[in-house]
């Protein structure tokens, strides 16, 4: 009888694991086929020597895209500083604002809700894109004009001379570019804000400490895993923006020229920068990361076991 049920069991396990996998396999095959596929076709037209255009067959190996890269295209070099120039300017503000206005948006004021849509907005436009497309259909050349930070009229700016204007609108459409790109960031901030028990914020204040303290004290290490994520992905989606003029040189090489082999190379390269700046985020944030109070036990009770079995007497059974 025993044998009996276990087999049983056993029987309607497997039915269910069945189950679950025939749930499954339309995602692993998409997976495979859409996704780890071109990867691998990719990575074997990067080093391939020979390249058949009809069909996508390579034959042997060799780096001389890698090398074509960095020795003889004079334009991928200024092209790639100019993308990770561009990234590294607008990242620490998307990150810094979007926190402010999280922060804004977490108080009890009035319309709160009606604020926190205004700011998501944005990313259910898109990009920009979308609004451009409907400017080029004839929508209001104002709008357009708020998108590229155009927000003083030039006949205005123009009293003051050509070197402040350019100044107020690279500094202007800089902001609104910021504010365009922060919807999900604004959106992650205000959960981990959320999730901060109010307690810790009264205990705070009862042993005298400012606003200033409490912010680095309590708000920050307890919105360190949203920080990681916010900052994850804002480097990702910086640099894989439409709007990066690396991304439009890759795409030219490999879809205007037929240049394939070249272009995979150019995207591999810029995969291995975007993957290795995010392991040095990785390395850098997880001193500060914030853990649980029940991983924090753990801790202890290992640190306390090592040093228990280390100051262990030694027994002698000679």
């Amino acid at each position: 009888m025993g044998q009996e049920k276990k087999r049983s069991k056993m029987s309607l396990h497997t039915r269910n694991s069945l189950k679950g996998l025939v749930f499954v396999a339309p995602y692993i095959v998409g997976i495979i086929v859409f996704f780890l596929y071109p990867i691998y076709l990719s990575l074997r037209l990067s080093i391939g020597k020979e390249v058949s255009i009809l069909g996508m067959k390579v034959s042997g190996f060799t780096l001389e895209h890698y090398i074509k890269a960095f020795i003889v295209d004079v334009d991928f070099l200024p092209t790639f500083l100019e993308a990770v120039k561009q990234t590294l300017t607008q990242f620490p503000l998307i990150i810094v604002l979007s926190l402010i206005i999280a922060i804004l948006l977490n108080r009890d004021i009035k319309f709160r809700g009606f604020f926190r849509v205004i700011f998501f907005i944005p990313f259910l436009l898109g990009t920009g894109n979308v609004m451009e497309q409907l400017l080029n259909q004839g929508v209001d050349r104002a709008v357009l004009n708020i998108m590229d930070g155009r927000l003083i009229p030039y006949n205005v700016l123009s009293y003051f001379g050509e070197t402040i204007m350019e100044v107020v609108q690279t500094v202007l459409g800089l902001l609104v570019t910021v504010l365009w790109n922060g919807g999900v960031q604004i959106l992650l901030f205000l959960s981990g804000l959320q999730s901060i028990s109010p307690s810790l914020y009264e205990a705070a204040k009862i042993d005298g400490a400012t606003e200033w303290e409490i912010f680095w004290k309590v708000t920050v290490p307890m919105i360190s895993p949203m920080l990681l994520l916010n900052i994850v992905y804002t480097l990702v989606n910086s640099f894989t923006n439409i709007s990066n003029p690396l991304l439009e040189y890759i795409q030219e090489f490999g879809f205007k020229n037929a240049q394939f082999a070249y272009g995979a190379a150019l995207g591999w390269i810029y995969f291995a920068f975007i993957g290795f700046i995010v392991a040095i985020v990785f390395a850098v944030m997880q001193k500060y990361m914030h853990t649980s109070e029940v991983e924090e036990v753990k801790k202890r009770e290992r640190k306390h076991r090592v040093f228990t079995i280390e100051k262990a007497p030694k027994r002698n059974y000679d």
